[in-house]
């Protein structure tokens, strides 16, 4: 009885320690790209995060939902959104080893955001191609604040890191929005026939 007890116990704490790991998170990310420099805010759940873009734009938010394999684009003016596939290029770099990571070094320290962060300098190799990153991680909450190609051409930062948890409605639909591809079946002009 007593290892049955205690092998419950510890298949319990193993499942509430793991739980407590998923990481969750509101952030203001900024990206620049060759001189391009674009803002968003992040909300952000394990296999699914939504994207609120600060640009100029048709689509104002973009909903991940790595779960269902699918991202929702949703352009709010109209009231619509539009479904495409899901691909591993869309995800985060919000780990603290980056995918195909082949070496990590330490370059230095200093604080971002008022975390304490270590930077490191990171080589990543994916096939053929080798990258190397320059990567400002926080110690307190293990959390990439900077991730940068070290040619400068490619950066991401994240500001206001908020470990928290994340309300699940922002990773819905919203109800009255409508799939954009039966907007475009009510705009197609009607064929007119032969002869008129």
């Amino acid at each position: 009885m007593r290892r049955i007890l205690t092998a419950l116990i510890i298949t319990l704490g193993i499942g509430f320690c793991g739980a407590a790991w998923a990481l969750e998170f509101t952030a203001d990310r900024i990206t620049k790209i060759d001189g391009r420099t674009s803002k968003a805010n992040i909300y952000y759940r394990d296999n699914m995060w939504r994207i609120e873009h600060h640009t100029m734009g048709p689509v104002n938010v973009s909903i991940v939902r790595k779960d269902k394999q699918v991202v929702w684009m949703l352009l709010s003016r109209m009231k619509h959104f539009k479904t495409i596939p899901y691909s591993a290029d869309q995800d985060l770099w919000v780990t603290e080893k980056l995918d195909g990571e082949v070496s990590r070094e330490e370059i230095g320290q200093e604080a971002r955001e008022g975390h304490p962060t270590i930077l490191y300098e990171v080589v990543t190799k994916h096939g053929e191609r080798t990258e190397v990153y320059y990567q400002w991680l926080a110690t307190d909450i293990h959390f990439p604040m900077k991730l940068a190609k070290k040619d400068g051409s490619w950066i991401v930062e994240y500001q206001h890191v908020k470990l928290r948890t994340v309300t699940d409605y922002l990773f819905q639909l919203p109800l009255n929005f409508q799939p954009l591809e039966d907007f475009n079946k009510g705009a197609e002009p009607e064929k007119k026939e032969q002869g008129m």
